[in-house]
């Protein structure tokens, strides 16, 4: 069955140069102390959220990656309602500003998994391939 309703507008995230230009010097000094400095400087900020969800989940630390990803995902949702999201629509992946949501949405559902949050963890895929399907692949080939 085809939709005959038009899609909603892709959902664009502000850029932020200030936190960006501090999660870049994270990203030189490599630590978790520095990633979690530009998270506590800039706490509406979804791709430092992500950043150490990703660096705890890869090391093992799967609830505390969880706990990173959750918190990313939430800030990111308020300010995708305050872009003007409406629950559904594209949230592009070839959009920097973006990318911080997406990537705390991708390591959720993979934490989820982990911790046996199998419902949550297929929510949260679904909710990610729903906003971009590159944004999933990206992630995953990472």
């Amino acid at each position: 069955m085809q939709n005959l309703l038009p899609e909603p507008p892709a959902t664009l995230l502000p850029a932020n140069d200030e936190a960006d230009a501090a999660l870049a010097a994270a990203q030189e000094a490599g630590t978790d102390e520095a990633f979690a400095e530009v998270a506590a400087r800039f706490p509406t900020f979804s791709a430092a959220w992500g950043a150490l969800a990703a660096r705890a989940f890869a090391a093992g630390q799967v609830v505390t990656g969880y706990a990173y990803a959750r918190t990313g995902y939430h800030r990111g949702l308020d300010q995708l309602r305050r872009s003007g999201w409406k629950g559904h629509g594209p949230v592009p992946w070839s959009h920097e500003p973006n990318r911080g949501f997406l990537r705390c949405l991708y390591v959720l559902s993979r934490a989820a998994d982990e911790i046996g949050e199998a419902d949550e963890a297929a929510r949260c895929a679904q909710f990610l391939r729903d906003c971009d399907p590159a944004a999933a692949d990206a992630l995953a080939s990472n």
